[in-house]
């Protein structure tokens, strides 16, 4: 056993003993290593090993807003359209798509009645009956409001523009693709048991089974920890684990990771997209994405880290366990990816010399002046890229592509400016003498607004 692998196990181990859970099970995904897989606790606990399935809660929420991106992307709706263009509601029609995607639409947390009390979930009709009964606790956008309610109207959006099941669009268009063959929406014979552990003696009481039907979409799924890792995997660096873009493409899921609002206001601590949780590590400067997920007897937590500084490509982790109050196993895949990436880093590639930089965009490269401040422009990887100098070296720099049929025009692709237009003028023999980014000029020199260099004296 190698020793990062004991690193690892320790910290399962000790998240296990601390939280007095009757079984753990995690995974860490990578493209660069074998899978790593491990699992504590009793024998009767983990039936069957690491192929013991676990309830994965509100992780389906990740599944079903990949599902109405997909449908987004084929241009079978958009994201700013309210909920009665797709779906037959007595109320809350108004609510967009990105706002219950987002948990941003003010809608209640649960269906109407006391579904915690009676575990008895409504089926899909009676969910959208009983939708006028249903608050809007707070004005839409106003802040987070996390809602299973809203994840289980997208569900039905889903089945209606599918004209079939979530349950069967599901399967075809993400499980099947991706070969997450363990996942499935009900407990099969390998299921691990879930419990409530006794606040003060040792005994784990069993809770009982709940089936979520309508709402379904928000929480249903179990699975293993080695699909789980892997969709953690997908949901960081999808390119890597879905190269032909058979489930999502890679812009989508990064659009999905882009924050749309604070989980809590007060601390910052994490953000929400898409039916994605962004979670900064802040001692690393880099995010983990995913989702935790919880259920009577079970938690889980499921995220995935983008390459760069020692993190592989496809790098995901997932811990279960069998315990509905045991917190440990939430901070779990956060430490294994931390761990991992410290001390089995990705090997470095040796640099090797490329190709250089258009013959009409090298006047381009150096160093430029735009609001008083520093900027280097460069060519790498066969792009146009540019970073302040004084820019956290952390901080991805902004890369441009050509604008088709616009010469002297490019896009800003990523990072500053997104989005924006970069204008290249020229002197007589064509050398690039002037930029202009988002419309803020770039001098070689460092220059006033009103186009006096710095280090000319005032004239007064």
């Amino acid at each position: 056993m190698s020793a990062t692998a004991r690193r690892l196990e320790r910290e399962v181990r000790k998240a296990q003993a601390h939280g007095r859970i009757p079984a753990v099970s995690v995974a860490v995904h990578r493209d660069d290593r074998p899978l790593w897989t491990f699992q504590v606790g009793s024998g009767e606990a983990l039936p069957a090993g690491a192929d013991t399935r676990f309830r994965i809660g509100s992780v389906t929420k990740t599944f079903t807003a990949v599902l109405l991106m997909q449908l987004r992307d084929e241009g079978a709706l958009d994201l700013d359209d309210p909920l009665d263009e797709h779906l037959d509601v007595p109320t809350h029609g108004t609510l967009t798509l990105a706002r219950l995607l987002s948990h941003s639409a003010g809608l209640q947390r649960e269906p109407y009645g006391d579904v915690w009390d009676t575990l008895a979930t409504p089926e899909e009709d009676s969910l959208l009956a009983d939708l006028a009964r249903a608050e809007r606790v707070l004005p839409t956008g106003r802040r987070f409001h996390y809602s299973n309610l809203a994840f289980a109207l997208l569900g039905e959006v889903v089945a209606t523009k599918r004209g079939t099941t979530w349950a069967k669009a599901l399967t075809e268009r993400v499980l099947t693709p991706l070969r997450l063959t363990a996942t499935t929406l009900e407990p099969p014979p390998q299921a691990a048991v879930g419990y409530l552990v006794d606040e003060y003696s040792d005994h784990a009481r069993p809770e009982p089974n709940m089936d979520c039907r309508a709402l379904s979409p928000a929480a249903q799924l179990w699975s293993t920890a080695a699909d789980m890792a892997k969709w953690a995997a997908f949901l960081a660096d999808p390119a890597a684990v879905d190269p032909e873009h058979a489930v999502l493409a890679a812009d989508t899921v990064d659009e999905m990771r882009y924050p749309r609002t604070v989980t809590d206001e007060a601390r910052w601590g994490a953000a929400f997209g898409l039916g994605l949780l962004a979670i900064p590590q802040k001692a690393h400067r880099v995010v983990h994405v995913g989702h935790d997920g919880a259920m009577p007897g079970f938690l889980a937590a499921v995220y995935g880290r983008r390459p760069g500084d020692g993190a592989p490509g496809a790098f995901g982790a997932a811990a279960l366990g069998s315990s509905g109050t045991g917190a440990d196993v939430l901070q779990l895949p956060h430490t294994l990816l931390t761990l991992a990436a410290e001390h089995d880093p990705v090997e470095i590639e040796p640099w090797t010399p490329g190709e250089p930089a258009p013959h009409d965009l090298r006047s381009i490269l150096g160093r430029w002046w735009g609001e008083g401040f520093e900027y280097v422009f460069f060519w790498r990887d066969g792009k146009l890229r540019s970073r302040g100098v004084a820019d956290d070296p952390a901080r991805p720099p902004a890369t441009f592509v050509p604008v088709e049929g616009r010469r002297d025009m490019l896009r800003t692709e990523s990072g500053r400016e997104a989005g924006e237009l970069l204008r290249l003028t020229r002197d007589a023999v064509g050398t690039v003498v002037r930029m202009h980014w988002a419309t803020y000029r770039f001098t070689r020199r460092q220059e006033t607004f009103d186009t006096v260099p710095a280090s000319e004296p005032d004239p007064s």
